[in-house]
């Protein structure tokens, strides 16, 4: 087998993934401020459409912003008053960090705990396989 007839058998065996160029867009926050606390209401939607651990995002969150918090009846529940262009700037860091492949961009990626090796993200479009520094 010549290297166009390998090139070819590629990219006729590339997962569909690979091929989609959608932009990929995280949802803005939805909530609001009850006495000194923040009501984050669509956490939980947020965490589905990363297709992320929602105790994962958490507990970055909670690390990032320095504040305590839980999960409440599907809310997250912030123990201060936080803007919500800041908690989106940080959702938008986790993202990046934890969600988007570092090498072909696509946010179609698992995210892989080994004891052992430490954390990875296993990209489903381009395949990579890419070590992070995990905050856990």
């Amino acid at each position: 087998m010549d290297y166009e007839e390998m090139l070819k058998s590629a990219q006729a065996n590339r997962p569909k993934a690979a091929l989609q160029r959608d932009r990929f867009e995280v949802p803005k926050i939805q909530g609001h401020l009850e006495g000194n606390k923040t009501i984050l209401s669509n956490f939980q939607f947020i965490t589905q459409h990363i297709r992320r651990n929602s105790e994962h995002l958490q507990k970055f969150m909670l690390k990032e912003l320095a504040t305590p918090g839980i999960i409440r009846s599907g809310e997250f529940v912030l123990g201060r008053k936080i803007s919500s262009a800041t908690i989106n700037e940080k959702i938008r860091k986790y993202v990046d960090t934890f969600v988007i492949c570092p090498s072909c961009g696509l946010p179609d990626t698992d995210l892989i705990r080994d004891p052992k090796t430490g954390t990875f993200i296993r990209c489903n479009g381009c395949g990579s396989k890419t070590q992070i520094k995990d905050f856990m």
